[in-house]
């Protein structure tokens, strides 16, 4: 299988890159490493079947030639991370909405399948729990910049199903919940990252908010293995999936358990978003998926417990030169 994977050197692209290599087929990975890092896919530079292109998924042409020469994509390529959003709202609508707008369009144009990956945050501030893919969405106020990432994700949902409507287009969306694991970035807000790196420097743990906001991490491992066989299942096309765990924690338990596993003696602060963002935000209190759809289609069962994730980012941060464990 020749598979193209845009958003590739990003934390989750980066590990399905690997897992379709284990599998022998052809990776063409494509990145402007805006938020993807050359580190996460360096081991894989000149391994027979890899291939990386440093462009942006907005350049029609260079992606033209890309999705001619593959048989399926994965479409992870995305502007993430709440601080990003909040600090970028153009650029997250813009690389979101438009992006995908050129995926989709080639991917009809040539006839390939294609993943489109999504976000739970699609859900807003839903109070139905746990979440299904059919339930109603809510989201906040236009004036809070974060729900602009939601917003666009909803819409590239909308275009994404539209192509499989008018065109027949095979289509897969998958709505991912707070996917962790190694080689992820705190740099854009990523609350697991922030916490480990915090707590193996000695430095206090900035939980925002009240830290009673629940949500349900899930190893990357997980999710690398739902996208694989969903790719490969029939009855997923044009369905919208959700795809995660469904054991949630608070943000103020998530500290405690990452100060216990660390053995660190850090100290927890809590700090308003107001502080923590330099302006007014507003977030989501719980965000549980209903994982009965994936566990029809595939069997889909998480693997790896929180506690088992945590002890492999603990130990992979700590693997890491000290200059090199930066949020």
């Amino acid at each position: 299988m020749n598979v193209l994977i845009t958003g590739g050197a990003g934390f989750i692209g980066s590990h399905l890159a690997e897992a379709m290599l284990q599998d022998d087929s052809s990776v063409i990975v494509v990145d402007d490493l805006s938020t993807g890092s050359l580190d996460n896919i360096r081991p894989l530079l000149g391994r027979k079947g890899f291939q990386f292109v440093r462009e942006t998924i907005r350049n029609p042409t260079t992606m033209a030639a890309l999705v001619d020469r593959c048989d399926v994509i994965f479409h992870l390529a995305a502007a993430v991370g709440v601080q990003l959003i909040v600090d970028r709202p153009v650029h997250t609508i813009e690389t979101n909405i438009h992006g995908s707008e050129v995926i989709l369009d080639l991917a009809n144009k040539f006839r390939r399948k294609v993943v489109v990956a999504s976000t739970s945050e699609v859900y807003g501030k839903g109070t139905k729990v746990p979440f299904s893919e059919d339930d109603d969405t809510t989201l906040g106020s236009t004036r809070y910049t974060r729900w602009s990432y939601a917003c666009s994700k909803m819409v590239d949902e909308f275009l994404a199903l539209a192509y499989r409507d008018q065109y027949g287009l095979e289509t897969i969306i998958c709505r991912l919940f707070n996917t962790i694991g190694p080689r992820q970035t705190g740099q854009y807000g990523m609350v697991v990252p922030r916490f480990v790196r915090a707590a193996l420097r000695g430095e206090p743990l900035r939980v925002f908010g009240t830290g009673q906001q629940s949500r349900c991490f899930c190893h990357v491992a997980d999710v690398v293995s739902a996208l694989r066989r969903l790719i490969d299942c029939p009855a997923a096309v044009g369905e919208v999936i959700n795809v995660g765990s469904n054991e949630p924690i608070t943000i103020n338990d998530l500290a405690v358990k990452v100060l216990a596993l660390t053995g660190s003696r850090s100290t927890v602060q809590h700090v308003s978003y107001e502080e923590a963002y330099g302006r007014p935000f507003d977030d989501m209190l719980v965000r549980v998926p209903d994982l009965t759809k994936i566990r029809r289609l595939i069997g889909y069962q998480p693997t790896y417990n929180l506690e088992q994730t945590l002890a492999q980012i603990i130990e992979y941060e700590r693997s890491r030169p000290a200059s090199q464990r930066k949020d």
